[in-house]
């Protein structure tokens, strides 16, 4: 399946199935989506499922910009779920593919943001606080569909003093304007559009034009932890 917006007018059907990216029919999606709903989910409603799966993406996986891997296969959802870590990027490819493992349509989206907390090293090698193709998930649920970010893990918001983002299956779950003390924190400025599978060329290629000083090879960005940046440790 070629990768489509959503203006392409798909059908539901469409957004359950397995795609280059979203390979929900690999072991490692299925397993991943086994342990986060015991009993394959019986007995659940699909708002039961998807929330229960966001959590298990959030804090499943660690939030990581530094040295992830931006190859073709580096994204697949199983990919990720095989190293335990990666950015929103990365994380929201997982959050899909695992929905529609359980029959739940999803489609990820892209917008440029505003981050007003980056450390001052991520901000020197993204250029700015402008970060582009910033990625989250869209979920169908309850005949509507609601956006949700399982990206800042409990113990990476807690080093930032951010709030954790949650999740009632119900509603749009994007990132607060203001961290917990009250500093503005993330800003939407422009919207990509939501898609059926990773639009590879046009996000890779998109984040490598506007961020060159992120990336320490072509598909690798720049080694380092967004902890040690949180403890202030320069290494």
């Amino acid at each position: 399946m070629s990768v489509q917006a959503v203006n392409a007018d798909l059908s539901h059907a469409d957004l359950l199935k397995p795609t280059e990216f979203l390979d929900h029919d690999s072991d490692a999606v299925r397993d991943f989506v086994r342990e986060a709903l015991p009993d394959g989910g019986q007995g659940m409603t699909d708002v039961e499922r998807a929330c229960a799966l966001y959590y298990a993406v959030r804090d499943g996986i660690h939030y990581e910009v530094y040295g992830a891997d931006l190859s073709r296969d580096g994204l697949k959802a199983s990919s990720t779920i095989e190293r335990g870590l990666g950015f929103c990027v990365h994380k929201s490819i997982v959050y899909a593919a695992a929905v529609r493992a359980v029959g739940i349509p999803s489609r990820i989206y892209y917008g440029d943001v505003r981050n007003h907390l980056a450390s001052p090293r991520l901000e020197e090698l993204m250029g700015g606080n402008v970060f582009t193709y910033h990625s989250l998930t869209s979920v169908f649920l309850g005949g509507k569909w609601v956006r949700a970010t399982p990206v800042f893990n409990k113990v990476l918001c807690k080093l930032y003093r951010i709030r954790p983002l949650d999740f009632d299956g119900r509603n749009d779950s994007m990132y607060h304007p203001y961290d917990e003390e009250g500093r503005r924190h993330m800003e939407f400025l422009r919207e990509h559009g939501e898609f059926d599978d990773v639009p590879y060329d046009r996000v890779v290629d998109g984040i490598r034009t506007n961020h060159p000083g992120l990336f320490a090879s072509r598909h690798t960005t720049a080694r380092g932890s967004l902890v040690a940046d949180a403890q202030g440790d320069p290494s």
